[in-house]
């Protein structure tokens, strides 16, 4: 079920985009655009109805977890290598809504603390409360990604991690967090080009990182790595979205789209009032 404000897919994007069974990520084609054959232009157009509508949307979450206990949340996860576009979806996708009903959370290297911790122990202080529409820019599957590549944990525990995260998840969508994880699929050539153009503008300096070039040559191990963790952690509940992010245009729309079902299918409701409404108008008048 396309979201009701983007009516030109030609099919559903959670069915064209999601890891099912079976799925190789060695398939997808970064450039392409599923389910979306009508371009840019019209793309754009999209996005901007649809963040009308997510506005709402989340609007509506908000509100009805201030009087109703036990209110969903949303918990959109986002993983990529480097340029692929998390901050472009913070800012044009998840940045369409009221701020103070979205939590975001950037997890970088673990300090001292974290690392003297279980894994999960940072990720589950950051979970969404209800109402809200967490972020997590990049996530729990850092531990099973660069963990893995770079060997920051025996291959035993990388291994119990995997059934750790699924438990995990399963807690949260059982408490009514409805999950959205999302790899930005980016080709190695893109990235390039990318890097190339933050070293060209002075004005983009301060988004390289040297370490990136270093991870170009471990794409591999990274794409093999992501690979196992679709085969291990893509779940009916928690299932996995792989968004071909070549094109920043459509990237931003497909996860708006997957925002937009998920809320949906959630269907928060404004609260009724708990006061004579009439009577209220009454008074004011009065004054």
């Amino acid at each position: 079920m396309t979201a009701k404000s983007q009516r030109n897919w030609n099919g559903d994007p959670a069915d064209l985009l999601k890891a099912s069974e079976g799925f190789r990520l060695a398939d997808v084609d970064p450039d392409a655009t599923p389910g979306y054959p009508d371009g840019k232009k019209r793309g754009e157009s999209d996005l901007a109805t649809g963040a009308d509508e997510l506005d709402e949307l989340q609007e509506r979450l908000f509100a009805q977890s201030r009087v109703v206990p036990g209110s969903p949340a949303v918990l959109l996860v986002l993983q990529a290598m480097d340029t692929a576009g998390k901050g472009g979806i913070v800012r044009h996708v998840v940045g369409s809504v009221d701020p103070q009903g979205v939590a975001l959370a950037a997890f970088k290297k673990p300090t001292k603390e974290e690392l003297a911790h279980d894994f999960l122990w940072r990720i589950e202080k950051r979970v969404p409360d209800a109402g809200i529409i967490g972020v997590f820019d990049r996530s729990h599957y850092e531990d099973v990604l660069i963990g893995r590549v770079r060997n920051l944990a025996e291959p035993a525990e990388i291994e119990r991690r995997y059934g750790a995260i699924v438990d995990f998840e399963k807690g949260l969508t059982d408490r009514g967090i409805r999950l959205v994880k999302v790899m930005l699929h980016i080709s190695a050539d893109e990235q390039k080009a990318r890097l190339r153009e933050r070293l060209d503008r002075p004005d983009k300096h301060w988004k390289y990182n040297p370490g990136d070039v270093d991870e170009r040559e471990l794409w591999p191990a990274y794409m093999a790595a992501y690979q196992t963790a679709f085969e291990r952690t893509s779940t009916p509940n928690a299932p996995w979205y792989v968004v071909p992010a070549d094109a920043k245009w459509y990237a931003r729309l497909a996860v708006q789209a997957l925002l937009l079902e998920a809320l949906e299918g959630i269907d928060p409701q404004w609260p009724a009032a708990d006061f004579d409404v009439e009577a209220e108008k009454a008074r004011l008048a009065a004054t």
